[in-house]
């Protein structure tokens, strides 16, 4: 079982190394750029949000990757921006109780997966990404039914972490570190994993 995993798990980084394109591997560009040198360089956008006098270019990896760009252009057509958006310091800048599914959007982009707790009827986004650029994480953000953030908590990537009987384990020198912010104004932190209900 062990060897079908890692299998499948390989032809999955794979398939979304060829399905990413240039975007994650080409140079950046300058600022200045037009939109074409965008476009020959990093393909379309998987999406695109306005932004005040801007516009956002979204180049996301999907389910797999820990990455998500954004080229931020100026209306003209000309590249203001080029960076990727999947980092702590972006996460921390939504804001609870506030933050709608599109600030989301514009701050983080679309995300890897989507699921619900049914018990808050929340709609959870969640992002893979690497939690202070070492440990191997997901992101959760939730939503009530309003699209309105209640609730911030990262954990572990199983897809990382899992030991060979499934469970999640140590690995690579150490356990990841999972915490968590949520409408009630206290800042949740510590060892371990998991989504928080």
């Amino acid at each position: 079982m062990n060897i079908v995993r890692d299998t499948i798990k390989r032809a999955g980084i794979a398939l979304l190394l060829v399905l990413s394109g240039c975007a994650f591997f080409a140079p950046p560009l300058e600022p200045g750029a037009s939109e074409e040198a965008v476009l020959l360089r990093y393909g379309q956008p998987t999406a695109r949000y306005d932004d005040g006098n801007t516009v956002l270019w979204e180049y996301a990896g999907g389910y797999w990757s820990q990455q998500t760009y954004m080229a931020r252009m100026d209306r003209n057509g000309f590249l203001i921006s080029y960076e990727q958006v999947l980092t702590d310091a972006r996460f921390a800048s939504l804001t609870i109780g506030t933050a709608t599914k599109q600030d989301v959007l514009k701050t983080v982009g679309q995300p890897g997966d989507v699921s619900r707790i049914h018990l808050n009827n929340y709609e959870v986004w969640s992002y893979r990404y690497q939690q202070d650029d070492v440990w191997d994480a997901v992101m959760h953000v939730m939503f009530d039914g309003n699209g309105i953030v209640r609730k911030i908590e990262s954990g572990l990537d199983p897809l990382h972490y899992m030991d060979g009987g499934g469970r999640l384990g140590r690995s690579r020198g150490g356990r990841g570190r999972g915490g968590g912010r949520s409408g009630g104004g206290g800042r949740g932190g510590g060892r371990g994993g998991g989504r928080g209900r």
